[in-house]
């Protein structure tokens, strides 16, 4: 796979055929933080590095790294969905929140058995 974690970061590894790199930024993060090689070997590095940096750039400025994800996303589904998802929830006595947490959950768990 072309994916690297490293201190709960995340990025994906790609390749620019015109500038004959390998590159990725960190990802689930606002800031923008990049890193290229030029070498299979040292990319993990590069990436690695890239991490740190951000993480010691936010010390020296004073500000909280951006978390690699807050737990909070927007979904546009159909109404129907909404109200099939709100109904399920209610008569369930949990929040709609709680309910396609442990829907996406379960999928998710699924996904990672194929």
């Amino acid at each position: 796979m072309n994916f690297l974690e490293y201190k709960g970061y995340y990025t994906k590894i790609e390749y620019s055929a015109e500038d004959k790199v390998l590159f990725g930024k960190i990802e689930g993060i606002a800031d923008l933080v990049n890193f290229e090689s030029e070498s299979v070997d040292a990319i993990e590095k590069e990436f690695q590095d890239a991490v740190d940096y951000y993480l010691d750039f936010c010390k020296e400025h004073n500000t909280e790294p951006n978390k690699p994800y807050k737990g909070a996303f927007n979904v546009r589904i159909s109404p129907d969905l909404h109200r099939q998802l709100a109904m399920y929830a209610y008569m369930n006595d949990e929040s709609l929140n709680k309910t396609v947490e442990r829907v996406l959950e379960g999928y998710v768990i699924s996904m990672t058995k194929i």
